[in-house]
């Protein structure tokens, strides 16, 4: 069985990472068909297949040029759908840039992943009612950055579900989100959600 969403607004969370990197915004679609992810010690770099109105379309390779492997992840489109996202963000080197070192992704079916390497501060996506139309963030020799488009499923205020997304110093050392024990759910906000109109 596959999802209509309602209404043409979509919900912008995150970016989950660091600050360094170009900045990049695939926009929204009706669906994800596939990721491909090419990491490492980190993650090297990522790219999407979506869906548009039955077409399939290609993002660029966000990240650079390095892959010790590579995995695909094939959702089972329509029926198979991204609802959340979920990984860890840390320095790959002392005193450098905060990446994102592994992700996870979960479908409306099961999960995939973890891919990288699961050191660092954990980050994850809280929320039921909703599938992922989208990605944005940040990229250069790899992934710095990831947050994503979400398309409600359900006739609800899905901000009320979101964990607000963090921004962490350049050496990954802001203290009160290092405790690998901190669960993002006890701060919920809205802070920097937005809503998107249907591409």
């Amino acid at each position: 069985m596959s999802y209509e969403g309602y209404g043409n607004s979509h919900i912008s969370v995150g970016p989950w990472g660091g600050q360094s990197g170009a900045r990049w915004d695939d926009g929204v679609y009706n669906t994800v068909r596939q990721v491909v992810i090419c990491h490492g010690a980190t993650i090297d770099s990522i790219r999407f297949e979506y869906d548009k109105r039955g077409s399939s379309v290609w993002s660029e390779k966000h990240g650079g040029p390095g892959c010790l492997k590579t995995n695909k992840i094939k959702l089972a489109h329509p029926d198979e759908y991204l609802v959340s996202i979920s990984g860890h963000c840390s320095s790959l080197v002392e005193y450098g840039p905060v990446l994102v070192r592994s992700l996870m992704f979960e479908s409306n079916k099961k999960k995939y992943g973890p891919f990288g390497i699961q050191y660092g501060t954990y980050f994850s996506i809280p929320m039921t009612g909703g599938k992922i139309v989208g990605f944005h963030g940040r990229s250069s020799w790899y992934l710095d950055s990831i947050g994503v488009f979400l398309m409600p499923l359900l006739q609800r205020n899905l901000s009320d579900n979101f964990a607000a997304p963090r921004n962490y110093n350049t050496n990954g050392t802001d203290e009160k989100y290092r405790d690998d024990s901190y669960d993002l759910e006890d701060e919920l906000n809205v802070g920097n959600l937005e809503t998107r109109d249907q591409f």
